[in-house]
């Protein structure tokens, strides 16, 4: 019996039936340290960037994670403002919280260890600074926040 035409797959994934090329690429399944790491956009900060890259991205990814804790503890909506105004100001600022949240979820997902625990480092930041007690005025009312809790 003789086979014409036939092609073998190269992954079990692979169902177009051709042949892919394998390329040697940064991303990872796992955790890895070190600072040659796509983080967020392809190229970025990149291999040869070298380290001043990296650590400029482990700032965006701190200063992002202290905008969600700020954005979920901020009150900037006064009191007596006009309600549809203030509902359509309150959706925005969800909206933000909820892109700027995904953004350092994709930064996390670029599995490198010092993306992770800057990521984290910034939220404990931003709620010690935002969120907790420590840094709360003594006596008067417990402000309104703004915006839900995230869940």
């Amino acid at each position: 019996m003789k086979m014409v035409n036939m092609v073998e797959t190269t992954s079990a994934w692979n169902t177009t039936g051709l042949h892919h090329a394998h390329r040697k690429s940064l991303t990872h399944m796992s955790f890895h340290w070190g600072y040659k790491a796509k983080i967020l956009f392809s190229g970025w900060p990149g291999c040869s960037s070298g380290m001043g890259m990296y650590a400029l991205a482990l700032i965006l990814v701190f200063i992002l994670a202290v905008a969600v804790e700020w954005l979920s503890y901020c009150s900037i909506i006064k009191p007596g403002a006009n309600k549809v105004a203030a509902g359509f100001f309150q959706t925005g600022m969800y909206t933000v919280r909820g892109g700027v949240s995904y953004m350092v979820m994709l930064a996390v997902m670029s599995f490198n260890g010092g993306v992770f625990l800057t990521a984290v480092f910034g939220h404990a930041v931003g709620f010690l600074v935002f969120g907790s007690k420590a840094f709360r005025k003594s006596g008067g009312s417990e402000k309104v926040l703004d915006l839900p809790p995230r869940k």
